[in-house]
């Protein structure tokens, strides 16, 4: 049997950190949030527009979709396995989406330095159409993100055959 390549290996961690982005973050579980790939620099996460994910004018909630956005900029920055914070985020939302819209949020790495790294984010419907475009900055803390990954209790966390990292809510939330 083979070692892994090193590109195997970065992109083991980078789906293992996602993965524990999804079991340590409830909000991500309350709102069923799933990463279908993940890299360093790199992050595809996606979520369904529910119901409760809409405003009074029937449309997602701009919070959501900065929601799916932040998130994927977070796997993104942290993929590199070093514990990494927005320190400045914006988003323009150029089209809407409705209930039953399945989202992605495509994250890549435009620039990274030894502490701070540039991020765009793309969330799409699923026809393609550009719903909201993200840019972040992030701030690296320069210690391991092994350090605060401690594993607890009570995690929906499930990897499909093909990959994907879902969370599913906690029906008591709903």
């Amino acid at each position: 049997m083979s070692q892994p390549t090193e590109e195997e290996s970065e992109r083991r961690r980078a789906l293992k950190i996602a993965r524990w982005m999804i079991d340590q973050g409830s909000f991500a579980r309350l709102l069923g949030l799933e990463v279908v790939e993940a890299a360093p620099g790199y992050c595809l996460a996606a979520l369904t527009v529910r119901a409760d994910m809409l405003n009074p004018l029937k449309t997602t909630h701009g919070g959501i979709t900065f929601t799916l956005a932040d998130f994927a900029f977070g796997v993104a920055c942290n993929s590199h396995g070093m514990a990494t914070f927005g320190l400045s985020t914006t988003i323009s939302y150029p089209a809407i989406s409705r209930e039953g819209d399945r989202l992605t949020a495509e994250a890549r790495e435009e620039s990274r330095g030894r502490r701070t790294g540039l991020y765009r984010v793309e969330v799409r419907r699923d026809d393609g159409t550009l719903v909201g475009l993200f840019m972040g900055t992030s701030y690296s803390t320069g210690e391991p993100v092994d350090k605060w990954m401690e594993k607890q209790e009570g995690a929906m966390v499930s990897t499909t055959p093909s990959g994907v990292v879902s969370a599913e809510p906690n029906p008591a939330n709903r």
